[in-house]
């Protein structure tokens, strides 16, 4: 495994995390039994960095993490595993309309309710990574929630503090890294969603912030393992995210990916990880992993070869413009 600087914060964290979401649920039926032994075989290969959230199965995530960093303490393993967590907003739009104000849906006493269930449900002090898990740039020439993380932190409750982008407008934290707001964020950036390389991981890397990439494979697509006619479990969300012609639609690019990948020796899933990590912004990223096949897989990426200058030129083409889906066309 291989490890970068995370940011200004001095650690340095597994270019491959962990992405728990998957172990908390919304991805199909899993197994506490297969989400412990995944972490614990992406543990001892290597892997310093989880990231979860609330919103992972109702703290079920957390919880499930908190364990298995307990049982591995009390077995001897005590080397430092950084866990990054989100709050989300209060009730209300997702993402935030620009009618939202921040002092509601990141009303103080609630935000410190969250954090307290954050804390309790991780079995600690003090959180790493404490990340809003979205935004608005209608907040940016005020960003009161901000202010009131900065004071947690002075409390001595949360290590740093950051932001997970909105969907539709990643760049809308560009001044909020600018403004020395945030430490890290979390941004999705893969082979179709290129966008961030515009200008957001140059904005991260001048400013000192820890870049965390979400969603590398285009939740799931990018390993070249969907067709036309995979079916997901009723309690999947991506038979929402690709409803309609969307996962034939991404499909048929994915192929395009696969061939420009003949003759390099990579799968379509080390591909898109290995993509991800040639930009030197890059701090880490964090694949969703619920199984022990997809940690050693994962994990394994890291110590592969870095992607040539030429094949990573050549995928630049398969950069997708595409927004949320364009409403389907």
């Amino acid at each position: 495994m291989n490890f970068r600087p995370f940011g200004k914060s001095g650690f340095n964290c597994s270019e491959i995390g962990f992405g728990a979401w998957a172990i908390g649920g919304s991805w199909g039926t899993q197994a506490d039994a297969d989400s412990i032994a995944a972490l614990n075989q992406a543990l001892d290969l290597g892997c310093n960095f989880i990231d979860t959230a609330a919103g992972y199965g109702n703290g079920r995530s957390e919880k499930i993490i908190a364990q298995v960093l307990r049982d591995r303490r009390a077995a001897g393993k005590t080397d430092k595993v950084f866990v990054a967590t989100k709050t989300p907003p209060n009730a209300g739009a997702w993402p935030p309309s620009p009618y939202c104000r921040a002092e509601v849906r990141y009303e103080e006493n609630y935000v410190r309710e969250n954090v307290g269930e954050r804390l309790r449900n991780l079995g600690v002090q003090q959180l790493d990574l404490l990340q809003l898990h979205t935004w608005t740039r209608t907040w940016n020439r005020n960003p009161t929630p901000f202010k009131l993380l900065r004071q947690l932190q002075r409390e001595g409750k949360l290590g740093l503090i950051g932001v997970s982008t909105p969907e539709h407008d990643q760049n809308s934290v560009i001044d909020l890294m600018r403004g020395g707001w945030v430490d890290a964020v979390q941004v999705i950036y893969n082979l179709f969603e290129q966008e961030p390389a515009a200008e957001l991981l140059d904005v991260a890397k001048e400013c000192g912030v820890g870049i965390i990439v979400r969603v590398a494979f285009d939740e799931g697509v990018l390993t070249g393992k969907f067709t036309k006619d995979t079916k997901f479990a009723t309690d999947d969300f991506r038979n929402n995210y690709f409803a309609g012609d969307r996962l034939e639609r991404a499909v048929n690019r994915a192929e395009k990916i696969r061939a420009d990948l003949a003759g390099s020796n990579l799968t379509m899933a080390q591909a898109a990880l290995k993509f991800v990590l040639s930009h030197p912004a890059v701090s880490t990223v964090i694949p969703g992993i619920r199984n022990v096949a997809q940690a050693v897989a994962n994990c394994g990426v890291s110590d592969l070869p870095a992607m040539s200058p030429a094949l990573l030129e050549k995928l630049h083409r398969h950069n997708w413009q595409r927004a949320f889906w364009y409403g389907g066309k």
